[in-house]
């Protein structure tokens, strides 16, 4: 397939990504040492006196990562400027760059394109580097190594994150309901009935819960895992979407629509909007937002909980098997033709260095791709406890958002007229949930058998 063909059909399916982290979202090493190394003179060598550019799309990340990258720059290294693009401008922009245009130096790659990416050597092979300055793969989370690392070995991203979910709620709409709080201890049937109670309690354009279906990551995915479902296998082979525990969780979704403020003014709004306009007393979100909601407005009447879990096995209390939340991870990469390659892996390594992820958790930009950093991130928001998005890797399990070699195939139809879509916007019908996961089952295992 030639290059802008391939490159067409990726931005086409990333258009209905979330803005996922981390994550979803969803935050390196140097010329003599691992990526646990602090040392100055990071990456593969001299410094350039041409100045690097940084191509991000998350404004609240933009402040920490400048600040890192000057700590990189103060060690001898070129000047960095981080600029912010926004999420749809981003993927074109670099699909032009990825079709014969200048790309960035470095810039975030995201879990489901990365094979494209990958695969037409759009992105500049840092395998080398890697051996040559002896950075440790072993230190990062496993699953987000393995989603910037090529079928024949080759590493063309660092782990720059990883993200998990959690439940926030409006403090103010509770007490207006006169509703106790989320707990940690909370199962999806309670949320609903919480949900239930608040949008009959409230105005009619107000509601108990919000849920914006096209953002998976943050939303339905950890029903479905959480209720002993998957989306894909963990081969990548088949789906169990359609199985009995998969159509349990996508019946407690049709539940909780059925109280939540409707989708077609989701769809106008956004979730986020939504909650801090007080139209909204809960919704489920990623790590990587923390940000916009502690310097809200009415932050004061904001709280985080873990997110809920489905009680399997009926005795009360919550098993690790039975609390799920999806986790992902963005990518540091360079271009291929980026004029200073030597400079660009350089700052990818230090940017993804224990000691950078861990000043990366202290200034709240986000949770780190290195396991046991979390407690930095959890102290970072002075006055709000953020300790749900930590807790779940202790009380919950974490898995790594599903994905195949070429997830937009499938992940955007899903969500779309024939997938899910009239279901979710008619939720009174669960029969019409039910017949919607069948035909999602088979949109997902013809994708995956044309990968073959």
């Amino acid at each position: 397939m030639k290059m802008k063909k391939v490159m067409a059909l990726a931005l086409a399916g990333v258009m209905a990504l979330s803005l996922a982290a981390c994550g979803g979202g969803s935050s390196a090493s140097t010329s003599s040492g691992s990526a646990d190394s602090g040392s100055a003179d990071a990456g593969s060598g001299s410094a350039s006196s041409g100045a690097l550019t940084i191509n991000i799309w998350d404004a609240n990340q933009q402040a920490g990562i400048q600040e890192i990258c000057n700590d990189w720059t103060a060690k001898g290294n070129p000047e960095v400027k981080v600029e912010v693009i926004d999420w749809d401008n981003y993927w074109t922009l670099l699909e032009a760059g990825a079709s014969g245009g200048q790309l960035a130096d470095v810039f975030w790659m995201h879990s489901d394109y990365s094979q494209i990416y990958m695969e037409n050597d759009i992105l500049l092979d840092l395998t080398s580097y890697i051996e040559k300055d002896g950075v440790d793969m072993s230190i990062y989370y496993p699953d987000i190594a393995a989603i910037y690392t090529r079928g024949d070995g080759k590493i063309f991203a660092l782990p720059k994150d990883h993200d998990t979910i959690a439940l926030l709620y409006n403090k103010a709409l509770f007490d207006q309901a006169g509703i106790a709080y989320p707990t940690d201890e909370w199962t999806y049937e309670d949320m609903y009935e919480a949900a239930k109670a608040i949008t009959e309690a409230t105005p009619a354009d107000t509601y108990g819960y919000a849920l914006n279906t096209s953002n998976d990551q943050d939303g339905w995915y950890n029903y479905i895992y959480s209720y002993g479902g998957n989306v894909v296998n963990t081969e990548k082979t088949d789906t169990g979407i359609d199985s009995a525990e998969s159509k349990a969780a996508m019946e407690m979704v049709r539940k909780m629509l059925t109280v939540a403020t409707p989708q077609a003014v989701v769809a106008e709004s956004g979730t986020d909007s939504l909650f801090q306009s007080g139209k909204v007393g809960m919704i489920t979100q990623g790590s990587w937002m923390i940000n916009s909601f502690y310097t809200a407005e009415n932050s004061k009447d904001y709280a985080w909980a873990e997110i809920p879990y489905c009680d399997r096995n009926g005795d009360g209390t919550c098993q690790k098997e039975e609390r799920w939340t999806c986790y992902n991870g963005l990518g540091w990469a360079a271009a291929a033709n980026t004029a200073n390659p030597d400079a660009a892996a350089s700052l990818i390594e230090y940017l993804c260095s224990k000691d950078a992820q861990v000043k990366q958790a202290q200034l709240g930009v986000t949770m780190a791709g290195i396991p046991g950093i979390s407690e930095d991130f959890a102290n970072a928001f002075e006055g709000m406890d953020v300790s749900a998005f930590t807790k779940v890797e202790e009380n919950g399990t974490l898995y790594a958002r599903p994905g195949t070699r070429n997830s937009g195939k499938w992940q955007t139809p899903m969500k779309q007229a024939g997938g899910f879509l009239d279901a979710w916007q008619a939720p009174e019908d669960p029969q019409a949930m039910s017949d919607a996961c069948d035909r999602v089952a088979k949109m997902i295992r013809d994708a995956i058998a044309e990968e073959q």
